[in-house]
């Protein structure tokens, strides 16, 4: 068995054998998606999240074994190795405790200690130590010469070795993590400074706040290293001094002698100078990784339900970007979201053009059979909202806020500029708003996750962790959905398993020159796309209409063999099986168990077979907000207002009230119990009943409740 796998197996509380064959699969490439949909026999059934957990897991341990072969080359280097040392290396897995081994070795700058030794004072250091001579000034007389100048210094550079061994002792850094574990306090107090500015403002909260490290939430956390990196707040993270000083004294000084006291100062002085700023140090930044992982995981949830969420479908769309001085931009959009004409027109004050701008949308919703009209949520929304529902179609016409958070984003990138060329970038943005209506996943993939709009300090936590988690849930859910081969952008491609960017532009380049795919087998003449890849992405590619209907389905081409044998012997077709429910139930799934595919592959084909090709994801719902509020100045405490939840966040829920300002619903106010996750109550684009509890003009923030019936 693999030491890491049955590390992570442990760690995880996973089987060990489906740990080992899904780091052999990690190994051979494969992706995460593709061994949680396609190989459930080798992983022991195990999920998506767990595989990701075993993925991440294995790359800590690997990041570990690459600092233990550095930490071996330089000790064995300063020759100083020993087999114990070594094999104590070899065993440890932990990064705290390798860094604690490592530290007694580790190059340093020339700090007194060192300056000490160098003076050849550590012989007077273990003599100190041992606490066992009652005339330490005299036996200090043996070390003064050259630059240790009398007794006084000998002893003093003697207790800066011994302030330095106890603050590089494994046992003394753990007692002292310990205690922080335990006792620590995080404290924040304002700059005097800078308190009256305005940018402090949105940091009142944390001017003058302390609580247990252990309770403090990842948001408060990041609010402060925010205001500590911008210079507002000042941070500290301490346990208390005096028992600290106290637990290691107990370890290292014994009896109460001349040496015993001096052996104690050097304790005292290694805790303040070493020991409490590189304890201080490290719990700071654990600190500051568990709330980043808290505000990713967050992050994450928000972007898969917004990736996830409903769509239209394909059907005809007009996308407004509204707009009050430079007009509404409008484009028409084709069924597969291609774009079929625009202008601008200007119902609103202070153009004031309501008449044409009627007659305009209304002649265009005819001539392009416009089905249903998707309009941004940013400035001058809810006017043309009301707008549009005043008009008179001559056949039924859905209205869609849209959010159009990232559109901008979008509208200014390289694809989009790829995608239309000879428009401008209000154009680009009314296309996006539309196309987001139609189908969220296929255009939200083209917008940086953290330009989207969801999520808490995604700005502030580790970049590099934060763009790995999201790209990761990108590709979970892209594949999850499928992919549509023949009208898939080349952007939506680079996330299927297997693919990438390369890939995806040959896909999309093959489909131009030789035009739709018939098949998933065309796939194998893809420039570059060898066997591996094929494998990897055949699964989740759909070609609706394909002359095999398994091509437009979840069955992998690898189980096409099998699914054919249960027709035959079922002595009707492929796509009788899938018509035939009848068909279906005479199969005993039994029959077909071999080597390589087990029941619960078999279980999977029987429910894609049921519903070739289906989508995951829910209907999408029309939505009004209440027409006689439009802005702050309408509420009122006590109204009862519909909303739509835009955010998440683990304190609570922001709800558009369509007053151009969300409202929170801390998580004491999302339902009448205890709530420990907001996802437990509500979801991204829900539509909610929420009360107004409070209004802070001053810091422009609206308090809501969803706990309605007590506050009646």
């Amino acid at each position: 068995m693999n030491i890491l796998a049955q590390i992570i197996a442990q760690q995880l509380q996973l089987p060990e054998n489906g740990v080992e064959n899904t780091l052999a699969l990690l190994d051979l490439g494969c992706t995460i998606p593709f061994i949680a949909r396609y190989r459930k026999e080798r992983t022991g059934n195990l999920n998506e999240v767990q595989i990701a957990q075993i993925s991440s897991a294995y790359d800590k341990l690997k990041e570990i074994s690459k600092r233990k072969e550095t930490i071996v080359k330089t000790i064995t280097e300063l020759e100083k190795m020993t087999p114990e040392l070594e094999k104590r290396i070899a065993n440890c897995w932990d990064a705290t405790e390798l860094e604690d081994i490592y530290l007694p070795f580790k190059p340093k700058r020339r700090t007194r200690a060192q300056v000490a030794r160098e003076q050849g004072l550590e012989p007077l250091a273990t003599i100190l130590l041992l606490q066992r001579e009652p005339q330490p000034v005299k036996a200090a007389t043996r070390f003064v010469k050259g630059d240790v100048k009398d007794t006084d210094a000998a002893l003093k550079g003697a207790q800066d070795i011994i302030a330095e061994m106890v603050s590089e002792d494994e046992r003394s850094r753990n007692q002292l993590r310990s205690a922080f574990r335990r006792d620590a306090i995080i404290t924040s107090k304002v700059v005097k400074a800078k308190a009256e500015t305005e940018e402090a403002a949105k940091f009142t909260d944390y001017f003058d706040f302390s609580e247990p490290l252990r309770r403090c939430s990842s948001h408060r956390l990041l609010a402060m290293r925010r205001g500590e990196n911008e210079g507002i707040l000042r941070l500290s993270i301490s346990a208390d001094d005096d028992d600290c000083i106290s637990r290691l004294k107990r370890q290292h000084v014994r009896g109460y002698g001349p040496c015993s006291q001096l052996v104690e100062e050097a304790v005292e002085d290694s805790y303040k100078r070493l020991l409490k700023p590189s304890i201080e140090t490290e719990f700071s930044a654990l600190s500051k990784e568990k709330a980043d992982d808290e505000a990713i995981l967050v992050f994450t949830e928000n972007l898969r339900q917004l990736l996830l969420a409903a769509p239209l479908g394909q059907k005809r769309v007009m996308g407004i970007d509204p707009g009050f001085r430079t007009g509404c931009k409008v484009v028409c959009l084709d069924a597969q979201g291609n774009l079929l004409y625009h202008e601008a027109i200007f119902p609103h004050p202070p153009v004031n053009r309501r008449m044409q701008a009627k007659i305009h949308v209304e002649q265009m919703v005819e001539d392009y059979q416009i089905e249903a009209i998707a309009i941004g949520n940013g400035t001058a929304s809810r006017e043309t909202s009301e707008f549009v529902k005043n008009l008179e179609f001559k056949h039924k016409v859905q209205t869609f806020v849209v959010s159009e958070d990232g559109a901008s984003v979008y509208s200014a990138s390289k694809t989009a500029r790829e995608e239309f060329p000879d428009e401008d970038v209000t154009v680009r943005g009314a296309v996006s708003i539309g196309r987001r209506l139609m189908d969220p996943l296929a255009e939200l993939v083209k917008i940086d996750p953290k330009s989207i709009g969801v999520g808490q300090y995604q700005h502030d936590v580790d970049q590099t962790k934060l763009k790995k988690s999201l790209d990761q849930t990108v590709e979970s859910c892209v594949n999850s959905v499928g992919v549509n081969l023949n009208t898939a952008s080349q952007h939506l491609l680079t996330y299927v398993s297997g693919l990438g960017p390369t890939l995806a532009k040959n896909i999309v380049e093959y489909r131009r020159e030789n035009g739709a795919f018939t098949s998933r087998a065309q796939l194998k003449k893809v420039p570059r796309l060898g066997p591996s890849a094929y494998e990897q992405c055949a699964g989740f590619l759909r070609i609706p209409g394909a002359k095999n209907p398994l091509d437009n389905s979840a069955v992998h081409p690898e189980s096409y063999a099998i699914v054919a044998q249960m027709a035959k012997d079922c002595e009707c077709t492929v796509s009788d099986l899938i018509k035939d429910k009848s068909k279906r139930e005479q199969i005993n799934l039994r029959h077909y168990v071999n080597d390589t595919i087990g029941m619960p592959t078999l279980t999977d084909i029987m429910k894609e077979l049921e519903k070739p090709g289906r989508d995951p994801r829910e209907q999408i719902e029309e939505f009004e907000f209440d027409p006689n509020v439009t802005c702050v100045d309408d509420l009122v405490e006590g109204m009862i207002l519909p909303g739509i939840v835009t955010n998440i966040t683990n304190f609570g829920a922001f709800v558009d009230i369509g007053v151009h300002q969300d409202g929170l619903v801390h998580i004491s106010q999302l339902a009448n119990r205890y709530v420990k996750d907001p996802n437990e109550v509500v979801k991204l684009h829900q539509h909610v009943k929420v009360m107004v509890k409070e209004i802070d003009h001053r810091r422009n923030r609206i308090a809501l409740t969803m706990k309605i019936k007590n506050e009646k």
